[in-house]
């Protein structure tokens, strides 16, 4: 067996403990997907995780661990960074439709490289302040990850979203006083406790609808 082969398999499995099946063609692309940012990282310093089993965890299976909290077709990933966690879900839901947003140029640029790599249909990179941006139709899912406290995530994606949008938040630690700082417009659905394979750190899914 080699090396990346064996790879394949491990992100399989690990995938798999997160509730989420992965075809080989699947994560051969996530894999890929690591293979640009690594090139891209040395030039533009996207990522401050640069050792591959970091970037796996970190990554790619933090990413997918939010997978099963999707609803709808037309996903937000608010502050998406280099892509995450916006293009691992776009590549097991080809389905949805992904709209990536950032303000920092070089991100999406990379964001922009890496649909054209891995020939993702399904995904929009779009550069924009989100509190500024104004879509043509709101969103079914919000996403956002290491964005920003809770209240202010709400109050720069008020205009994304309509009646029944679920914003979904992956964050560290049992966000207690965030949660007790929602704004009227949204309520609490659920946070789900997450355990990533080769981490024993806190992770949380903070799961939100609005209400109005």
């Amino acid at each position: 067996m080699d090396a990346r082969h064996g790879e394949r398999e491990a992100l399989i499995a690990a995938a798999r403990a997160l509730e989420v099946t992965l075809t080989d063609i699947q994560a051969a692309a996530l894999l890929r997907l690591l293979d640009e940012l690594s090139l891209w990282n040395r030039a533009y310093n996207l990522t401050a995780i640069t050792e591959r089993t970091a970037m796996i965890r970190d990554h790619l299976l933090d990413s997918l661990s939010a997978a099963p909290e999707l609803t709808g077709t037309r996903i937000a990933d608010v502050g998406t960074g280099a892509g995450f966690p916006g293009l691992p879900l776009a590549l097991v839901a080809p389905e949805r439709r992904f709209t990536l947003i950032d303000s920092v140029a070089k991100k999406i640029r990379f964001v922009a490289h890496a649909v054209r790599e891995l020939a993702l249909s399904n995904v929009e990179p779009l550069q924009a302040r989100v509190e500024q941006l104004v879509p043509e139709a709101p969103f079914d899912t919000i996403i956002t990850r290491a964005f920003a406290p809770l209240h202010v995530t709400l109050e720069h994606v008020d205009r994304l979203a309509r009646s029944g949008t679920r914003l979904i938040a992956l964050k560290g630690r049992y966000p207690h006083q965030e949660l007790a700082q929602l704004p009227p417009r949204w309520t609490l659905q659920s946070v789900r406790r997450v355990s990533l394979p080769g981490s024993d750190a806190e992770r949380h899914i903070v799961r939100l609808a609005a209400l109005s």
